[in-house]
């Protein structure tokens, strides 16, 4: 099966997309435009709710995500990259676009230093995080 429509709304290189639409159409019979198309009743009344955002401290948020990252590293995240790396994966795949993965990759093909490969692994993710605040913000 095949759904057109949505074939015409994705881009060619949007895989994940692609493959969303797919399992859709799979699993209902029926594309995900149509699915997305359907306005069912919302479950919180927008007009009558109060919203509410609590926003870590940005230096105690950083501070967390570089302690994160670290913790990753003792538990064995080089190991899981050099796995990886191993089966041979089509860099594309979601998984080697994994924040971390390219970069400890780097590292280990020698093209940048292991403490240039964190810092920039830790930078990725501070940025990701930044990313996710301004979409929740433009939830509201």
């Amino acid at each position: 099966r095949e759904d057109s429509a949505a074939a015409m709304m994705l881009k060619p290189t949007d895989s994940q997309r692609i493959v969303r639409a797919l399992e859709v159409l799979d699993a209902s019979g029926r594309s995900i435009l149509e699915w997305q198309a359907e306005r069912g009743q919302p479950l919180i009344d927008r007009q009558s709710a109060h919203f509410l955002v609590i926003e870590p401290d940005r230096a105690a948020l950083v501070g967390r995500i570089d302690k994160r990252f670290d913790q990753m590293l003792d538990k064995g995240a080089l190991d899981e990259v050099k796995r990886l790396a191993a089966l041979g994966l089509d860099p594309e795949l979601p998984a080697m676009k994994a924040i971390g993965v390219r970069e400890l990759q780097a590292a280990m093909a020698g093209g940048i230093g292991f403490p240039e490969a964190i810092e920039r692994a830790k930078i990725a993710t501070r940025q990701y995080s930044k990313r996710q605040t301004t979409w929740f913000r433009h939830q509201l």
